[in-house]
Formats: C-alpha cells, structure tokens, sequence
C-alpha cells in the first residue's frame, strides 16, 4: 500500500490533488480499516475528557468509486457498547466474551456497515457520510455492498 505523507507545502511547490468528496446514499457496504489515531475526546455533560481512538473506514461502491469515513470510538464505559460493536464486526470478538482491544490488529480487517448521508451540524446544507451501524461479523451472510 503507498504511504500518505502529509506535509506544510511551499510557495511554489507542485499541487495535484482535486476536491474528490463523493457523497454515498445511504445504504449497507462493506469495508476496510484504513488506519486509525490515538486521540483523546474533549468531553461533554455525559462523558468526561477520555482516551479516543479515530478510525478510518475505506468503504467501495458498486461503481468503484471510494470513500474514507471517519468514527470516533470513546475509550469509556458507557460507550464500551460501541467498542463492542466495532470489534465485533471485524471478528476479534465474540458476543458476550470479553477482549482485551488490540487496536493494530483492526487495520486491514473488513466488515460490513450501514453509511447514512446526514445533515452537518453547524451547516445543515452541507451532508455528510457517517457510519451508523457496524454488522457483527458472525451473522453476516450477505454479498457485497452498494
């Protein structure tokens, strides 16, 4: 796989790349982990500032066209459902058996998902990919995605 470096360019440096966001419509895919970042999550009224992993979904329509979706996993207990679901759908985990995460092991493991189109926030014109739920991996038994 070719490596991204991402780097401050100079004044008169050579660019390329062109804005390529696609907009997928909603639907079940399958995908790949891309990567992932350790972070940490600002907190709110509900959840204190905690550890937080960044997880990057490559995720291919039918037309071939891809899309990288950004998740954001919060290393905390009362989203430890959602780390659940996220292992889950890769099988590392199984229902109801406990796992110590591992997360270099989720890189370049593949799963199916259902990808929304939402409304941004802040800007309810612009719309956005967003994964809204990851399939456990034991129960699929379905081709490929959109």
């Amino acid at each position: 796989m070719a490596e991204n470096f991402e780097k401050e360019l100079g004044w008169e440096d050579e660019i390329q790349k062109d804005n390529s966001f696609i907009e997928f419509p909603e639907g079940d895919y399958d995908f790949v982990i891309d990567h992932f970042d350790r972070s940490r999550s600002k907190g709110s009224d509900k959840i204190p500032p905690s550890n937080m992993a960044v997880v990057f979904f490559r995720i291919k329509n039918k037309h071939g066209e891809e899309i990288l979706i950004r998740e954001n996993f919060i290393l905390h207990t009362r989203l430890e459902w959602k780390l659940s679901e996220l292992f889950r759908s890769v099988g590392l985990k199984k229902e109801g058996e406990a796992l110590r995460m591992n997360w270099p092991a989720l890189v370049g493991k593949t799963g199916k998902c259902h990808v929304t189109l939402d409304p941004d926030q802040k800007d309810p014109s612009k719309k956005y990919n967003h994964i809204n739920k990851l399939y456990p991996k034991e129960l699929r038994s379905w081709g490929s995605g959109n």
